[in-house]
This record gives C-alpha cells, structure tokens and sequence, in this order.
C-alpha cells in the first residue's frame, strides 16, 4: 500500500489562508460541538533546554479525520534557514487504520495557527479597517498579516521586534511579498497604542504587551506561548479583556498567559469565557460592544492541523500532487 508524502512548498501552494480559516472554523465547531477526540498534547523536552518535541493525536467526527502531528520545537532557530517548528503530520484512514499521508508540519503550523487567529478576528474584532500591531517578526508575523488581511481590511500596520533589523526586513518582506506597507517600531508600546487588532506571535516567556497600552475596543490575538511557564501578555492584559480560547481543557492546562495572571491573583478560571467554537455556533455571545476588549488566547490544537492536513490531502489527491511511497501495512499469513 502506498502512501502520499506532501513537501512544505507543495503544503503552501494547497493552503490558501482563506480556505484554511473555513477548514479551522469548522474543525473548532466540532470540537466544541462534542464531534472530536482531543487528549492533551504530550510534551518532552530536551534535558538541555534548546527544545521539546511533541506529539498531538486527535480525531474529528465529521469529515472523519484521524491523525497525529510530531514536532519539535526550537525556538534557537528564530532568524536562522531553519523554522523553529519542524515535523509531520500523519493522516490515516478511519475505515482501516491505513497511514494515509505525510505532510510537512511547518507549513501546517505556520498556516493554521495565523488561520484560528483569522477566524477569532472575524467572530470577536469591531468591524471596519484596522489598525494592526504585530508583536513579533517571525513566521507567524508574515502569516498572522495574511490571516488578518482576510478578517478585516488594514487601514494600518506596525511591527515590533527585539531586534531592530528583524522588524525592517519584515517590513521589506510584506512589501516584496504581499504588496503591504508595513512600519516597524522601535518598542512594542508605539506598535500597540491606537491599535484596534493585536497580534503576538513571539518566542518570549516575558510579557512583551502591557495592559495599559490596550485601547478600548481592541482586539487581540495571543499566539506564541503556549506553556504554562511563558507568557507574551501582563495580567492586566488578560484582566482588561473578554477571554476566549481554542479549547477549554488545553487553555487551563498549558496557556501561560492566563494561567500566570491566574496564579498572581488577577483573575479567576471563570474569566474564560469560553471556546471560540461555541462563539462560531451561537451559543455564548462574541463581542458585545464596540468599547469592550477581546483576547483569543491560542495554544494550538491537533483538531486544526488536521482539518488542514485534510484539505490538503483532498487537494493533492485530486491533482495528482505530491509523492506516492510503498510503506507497508498488508498482512502476509502462513
């Protein structure tokens, strides 16, 4: 039996952020909606402390998908030719068990975690143009602007980095790239202020956003941390905002950003105020005001990568796309 090996450049070229967005959106839908098998992700990490690999099983009931994404992490590889995310996702067939497919993971991940915050945007956001701060100049960076050209039209957009150059070859990057102007910023508070969307997509396990540089009305997409010992948000942040998360169960256990304003005293565990997936299915209600501050915190769940993964596989089986591998997996008796 064979089986369909896709490359990171054949994974973009299929991934189109808007059709990832919807494929997200259905797939927190169902998870909330019951329609989905999601254990908590399991994490090693390396005795060193360069990185952790991690394993995230999960299976959703309509489409019928089965899979499995393995990662390793390594933020040491921020600004290196290497993603600090590199891995696979594994697709099987639920009929037979059969291994189905082998994505590349980092195109995945770079797309559907942008795309979830895409789909938050556009449930949680005010409406109309937008003005944009991106914390954090990175992969995420390039695909959180896509995401959130396609949630709301950007009047305006500012990046901040650690390091100066990273943000202005960022900036260079979305000109040469996606035709956008971009303006970066010396410090995250210049980037922030006046912001109506905030995204944070760095590696940092200190707060990189204040509470106090929020404007009313903001929304704000929290991405790069998800560990209970990093955080990119003060507990002001979280304490100012509306909290919505892409799961419950997943959000108390490993996002740091709520979990460390939690444990310093600044909110309670029913300042979540639920999942993104029952917001999308009308029963808790989204944004009630245009002055109100909204917070997607993000840790990323397997439910999405395989709603990715599924779109791709469908896509690369119908144009004949990808590399067809003989692994195995018959039975030979006697």
């Amino acid at each position: 039996m064979d089986i369909l090996v896709l490359s990171q450049a054949q994974v973009e070229a299929l991934l189109p952020m808007p059709d990832c967005m919807e494929a997200v959106a259905g797939a927190l839908r169902a998870l909330s909606a019951g329609d989905a098998r999601l254990p908590l992700r399991t994490v090693v990490p390396l005795p060193d402390g360069r990185g952790v690999f991690g394993a995230m099983p999960a299976w959703v009931g309509d489409p019928a998908t089965l899979g499995i994404k393995v990662i390793t992490v390594f933020p040491g590889n921020h600004g290196s030719r290497l993603d600090s995310h590199q891995g696979a996702v594994l697709l099987f067939d639920t009929d037979d068990g059969r291994l189905l497919a082998v994505l590349d993971a980092s195109s995945i991940t770079a797309v559907r975690t942008a795309a979830a915050s895409g789909v938050a945007t556009r449930a949680l956001a005010g409406e109309g143009p937008a003005d944009l701060a991106l914390l954090g100049a990175g992969v995420q960076a390039l695909t959180h602007l896509q995401a959130m050209r396609v949630a709301r039209p950007l009047a305006r957009i500012r990046v901040w980095s650690r390091s100066v150059e990273r943000a202005r070859a960022f900036a260079r990057a979305a000109r040469e790239r996606l035709g956008e102007a971009v303006e970066p910023v010396e410090r995250a508070e210049d980037a922030v202020r006046g912001a109506s969307l905030v995204c944070t997509v760095t590696s940092s396990r200190e707060p990189v956003l204040r509470g106090e540089w929020l404007a009313p009305g903001a929304h704000v997409n929290a991405v790069g941390a998800s560990q209970r010992t990093a955080r990119e948000l003060d507990a002001e942040a979280v304490r100012r905002a509306r909290l919505f998360v892409d799961r419950r169960e997943s959000a108390l256990a490993e996002a740091g950003d709520f979990l460390q304003a939690r444990d310093e005293g600044a909110v309670g565990d029913d300042h979540i105020v639920g999942e993104l997936g029952e917001v999308l299915l009308g029963t808790i209600p989204g944004r009630r005001s245009a002055e109100e501050i909204t917070l997607f915190k993000s840790v990323g769940v397997a439910v999405e990568d395989l709603a990715a993964a599924r779109l791709v596989y469908a896509r690369a089986t119908a144009a004949g796309t990808g590399t067809r591998l003989e692994l195995g997996g018959e039975r030979h008796d006697g």
